[in-house]
């Protein structure tokens, strides 16, 4: 919903677009999810559809003034709880008994590269969503998460170097 609340009259392609971009570098729905939730919330009266004279076949989404209500008692919310992370990479350093093993440099070899391609991405989605200071206005909570991911990912490689040494 807060994706409608952005950009209304999206269609659900567009929405499934969000998720393999922006939205995608935080949070994941797969495409087999986007379209029964967008069915749910058209049926609890969160979001209208409507079709359009060019295209009948497609679905442009909306906000209610319900729907808006929801999702500002739902930003109103804090956030208790930290996200659990399913980090492989950590799940098999967890299991390596033995400091030795020669698994390990492999491991770390591999999430640093994993790491470092993702660190690009992100810098350079920073620059390209955010060329200028009037972007980042404009988009701010955006802008901290892409900025906060960058921070993190920089944190992870500069952890990774160190052990390796």
């Amino acid at each position: 919903m807060p994706i409608i609340n952005n950009r209304p009259h999206i269609t659900g392609r567009e929405i499934t677009a969000e998720f393999e971009t922006e939205i995608g570098d935080f949070w994941r729905a797969p495409h087999s999810q986007i379209y029964p939730e967008l069915k749910r919330m058209v049926n609890d009266g969160w979001i209208a559809a409507s079709t359009s004279q060019e295209n009948a076949k497609e679905r442009y989404y909306q906000i209610t003034s319900e729907g808006q209500e929801v999702l500002n008692h739902w930003l109103d919310q804090l956030v208790t709880d930290l996200p659990i992370h399913e980090d492989l990479f950590s799940l098999k350093l967890f299991f390596i008994k033995d400091q030795n093993d020669d698994r390990i440099p492999q491991l770390i070899n591999r999430q640093r590269s994993l790491l470092e391609k993702e660190l690009k991405y992100l810098q350079q989605r920073l620059t390209l969503v955010f060329p200028n200071k009037d972007a980042i206005k404009k988009n701010y909570g955006h802008y901290l998460i892409l900025t906060r991911a960058i921070l993190r990912t920089k944190g992870q490689v500069a952890w990774l170097k160190e052990i390796k040494e």
